[in-house]
């Protein structure tokens, strides 16, 4: 029996279709739990990537810190931080956020550091004050590279979420963590299948923010 074997017989079943356990609603969790470490990293990396790569400082604490976020393994991060906090959402939420932070953050600021300074010298030239530079000159032409940093931290994050079940949470990690203790392998399948079409539709969806947030201009540079 090979994986697609699997994969067909997981979709066809209706009962996997329905319930609390039921795709709709993992992937509703799934979803949530992805959408809130994103979030979570977005307020800490995209603030601090922006007035760093504005000022060109810190670059290199900057690569420091996103070099010791990528190095810390996700799985073990979760199991320390249940250890010490308990079961629930927090424990899960601090190495997915960890894992998302460091590509929000470099990217950003070598995103800003990437920016033409002749308009940006042309804009204080005029007087305009630091924070109008930042955000309606520097910005604008940044936003594809800062969107890609977003995108990257989005993807890792939904294809780790799924360590949530390891601490009796839901989301997808449901189906590979229930067929692997029951060798159920149709659910393993198809829960595998389930997180990489979640993926690519996170892909989707950041292509059609970019095509609508990025001026025309600045795409075709």
């Amino acid at each position: 029996m090979n994986v697609l074997h699997f994969a067909g017989a997981f979709f066809s079943d209706s009962a996997h279709w329905h319930g609390y356990d039921g795709i709709p609603a993992r992937l509703g969790e799934h979803a949530r739990y992805t959408l809130q470490a994103l979030l979570l990293a977005t307020a800490i990396g995209l603030p601090v990537g922006l007035v760093t790569g504005h000022y060109g400082r810190g670059g290199n604490a900057l690569s420091l810190v996103a070099t010791a976020g990528r190095a810390l393994p996700s799985f073990g991060l979760l199991v320390l931080m249940t250890t010490l906090l308990g079961f629930g959402m927090l424990p899960v939420m601090i190495p997915l956020v960890v894992l998302a932070v460091p590509p929000i953050l470099v990217t950003t600021y070598e995103a800003m550091r990437s920016v033409d300074p002749a308009p940006v010298d042309a804009a204080r030239g005029m007087g305009m004050h630091e924070s109008r530079i930042l955000f309606q000159v520097e910005l604008p032409a940044a936003l594809p590279l800062v969107l890609s940093g977003l995108r990257s931290a989005a993807i890792q994050i939904v294809s780790t979420a799924t360590i949530a079940a390891y601490v009796s949470l839901g989301g997808l990690g449901r189906y590979i963590v229930d067929g692997l203790y029951q060798r159920d392998y149709e659910k393993v399948v198809g829960g595998a299948t389930l997180v990489a079409v979640l993926a690519l539709v996170t892909l989707a969806l950041f292509w059609a923010v970019a095509r609508i947030s990025v001026s025309p201009g600045v795409r075709r540079r």
